[in-house]
């Protein structure tokens, strides 16, 4: 985090490198390193410069696929089979109900026992001594007393803090690894992206223009050809899951489907096909180790915004050109050119 954060990279300073170095000196050769930096990309045309352009239909086809999972549960639950799978459930949602219920409770002792809950969990300024706020109790994942601000003051606003700062984390992941893996296929030549940059793309999609997914010539995922199939994934992968969200576990029920959890931890076979969830001990600690990552790749997100507007490149070439000469790559000496 510290080097996705802190550092930013000169962009005039990659036109070197070696072609003969070996593994055996990696770690002490930087002109391994070099190696694998990038060359610079061209800057962008006059065309890209151009304003972003998207015909009605795109957009059209974007709303009717994004409005499918709502059509869709609604259209199932009045018909026939939604009744039958309705009735179905209810024959056993009294079962689950109480193993719910005990597993509610043994999740309850759990929190009690856990160092990261309660009173004696750890703080934000450690051994420290600070007035931390009394409403924050360490109820919830992640307390660690921090609200300078005072935001959570009232219990309502408290939890829907929460809600939405565990939604975010847990997108700010999933798009780490989507800005991530990519440039560092192209980077090793496992794949060859037209544009393996996170925010290119992006900015390709919206020109319209249009490119091929993994190099595969005519699997087009992005541009003004695929946006609808962008819409589709979309579709499936987000506005599914943010429907039950945002109506609440219940909204499943009429398809037949019990979430045992609750509207931030749903649990069933749909949102925990792991069973991560089986050992409370061990859940209540996933739990306090997922909010912590998410705010990690929250913050990282900030460094990738911050790159991208100072460099122009992407997270893990700026990484690369750091660690090949990090004396005169680096946040200082970008902020000295500028």
């Amino acid at each position: 985090m510290a080097l996705l954060l802190s550092y930013s990279i000169n962009p005039s300073s990659s036109s070197s490198s070696s072609s003969s170095s070996s593994s055996s000196c990696f770690y002490g050769c930087p002109n391994v390193i070099k190696d694998l930096v990038p060359k610079p990309r061209t800057h962008l045309t006059a065309k890209s410069r151009s304003l972003c352009r998207a015909s009605w239909q795109e957009l059209a086809g974007v709303l009717i696929f994004s409005a499918i999972p709502f059509t869709a549960v609604k259209a199932i639950a009045n018909s026939p089979l939604g009744e039958s799978l309705q009735r179905r459930m209810e024959q056993t949602k009294k079962f689950a109900v109480e193993n719910s219920s005990k597993f509610k409770a043994l999740a309850e002792k759990a929190r009690k026992e856990s160092v990261w809950y309660g009173e004696e969990r750890p703080r934000w300024l450690g051994p420290l001594p600070y007035d931390y706020p009394a409403y924050l109790t360490g109820e919830l994942p992640g307390d660690y007393g921090f609200d300078v601000a005072g935001l959570s003051k009232d219990p309502a606003a408290f939890q829907k803090y929460f809600n939405f700062e565990i939604l975010h984390a847990r997108w700010a992941m999933l798009a780490s690894l989507g800005a991530l893996v990519p440039e560092v296929l192209d980077i090793l030549g496992a794949f060859h992206f037209v544009e393996p940059v996170w925010w290119r793309v992006g900015y390709s999609k919206l020109k319209g223009d249009t490119l091929d997914y993994l190099g595969i010539p005519g699997l087009h995922l992005a541009g003004s050809q695929g946006v609808i199939v962008i819409a589709i994934c979309q579709a499936l992968l987000m506005v599914g899951p943010e429907y039950a969200r945002f109506c609440g576990i219940e909204a499943l029920e009429p398809l037949g489907i019990y979430l045992p959890g609750d509207i931030n931890y749903p649990g069933g076979a749909l949102f925990d096909p792991l069973n991560l969830s089986k050992d409370p001990v061990a859940f209540e600690e996933l739990k306090v180790k997922e909010i912590k990552n998410g705010r990690l790749a929250m913050v990282a997100w900030l460094g990738f915004y911050t790159q991208a507007a100072l460099t122009g490149k992407g997270p893990v070439e700026n990484l690369l050109e750091h660690i090949s000469d990090p004396f005169h790559n680096n946040l200082l000496t970008l902020l000295k050119s500028v």
